[in-house]
């Protein structure tokens, strides 16, 4: 065997050790959680509805492959990616697998008509409006989360305090929520509670590293609060 050979397939098993710790989909709910901030062994196992060990094995896999770094805070002990690039790959994975995937895009469309009241927003459009000062951008995610890095121009009630915080929400405004990303529905869910109030609203997509790539992209300048 040639020195090249053996160096090529000694660099092709390092990449698939990232590619079979990714082949659990738990594993792949758990990067997408972290990527919206840090979280505890039990915040995570609450979230997802896996038991406390199962998160730890998963994490611990995670960890044995550089995807995942932790710290200890008294008695918990925190995650948190190892990188932005690791958000970044979950969100070309996402692209990548809904316009290869037949399933996923007959999932999406079964997600959207079970909400039929939400009316997605354009990135594009969402902008837009806002330098106009026509909609109010709300982050339905946990206040953690939300600190840890947001939309520039938010604000902030999670999911769980938005009926009882609808009076601090404009009335002459159209309100967009957005959430973690395409495929969490806190925000469709906030849609149809604002909606329930006769409140005008629809649903943006895209979360943080959504809109942090499609800023990049687009040369446009981020002003106000930072997005991480």
């Amino acid at each position: 065997m040639s020195l090249e050979r053996k160096w090529k397939d000694q660099l092709y098993q390092e990449f698939a050790r990232i590619g079979k710790c990714l082949s659990s989909p738990k594993r792949l709910e758990l990067i997408d959680l972290l990527a919206q901030g840090p979280k505890s062994v039990d915040q995570l196992a609450k979230i997802t509805g896996m038991s406390v060990a199962n998160v730890s094995q998963h994490l611990q896999t995670l960890h044995e492959s550089k995807l995942v770094r932790f710290n200890k805070k008294g008695n918990y002990v925190i995650y948190e990616i190892a990188e932005l690039s690791v958000a970044d790959f979950m969100v070309s994975l996402h692209r990548l697998s809904e316009k290869q995937l037949v399933e996923i895009q007959r999932l999406k469309t079964e997600i959207l008509q079970h909400h039929a009241s939400m009316e997605p927003i354009a990135l594009e459009e969402l902008i837009e409006r806002m330098e106009k000062g026509e909609v109010l951008l709300l982050d339905v995610r946990p206040e953690d989360e939300y600190v840890m890095g947001h939309i520039p121009g938010a604000i902030s009630i999670p999911i769980e305090e938005l009926e009882k915080k609808l009076a601090s929400l404009p009335v002459n405004m159209e309100i967009v929520a957005y959430c973690r990303g395409p495929y969490c529905l806190m925000s469709a869910q906030a849609v149809e509670i604002l909606k329930s109030k006769g409140i005008k609203a629809s649903r943006l997509e895209e979360g943080v590293h959504e809109w942090t790539r499609y800023v990049e992209h687009s040369n446009i300048s981020s002003q106000g609060d930072a997005l991480v």
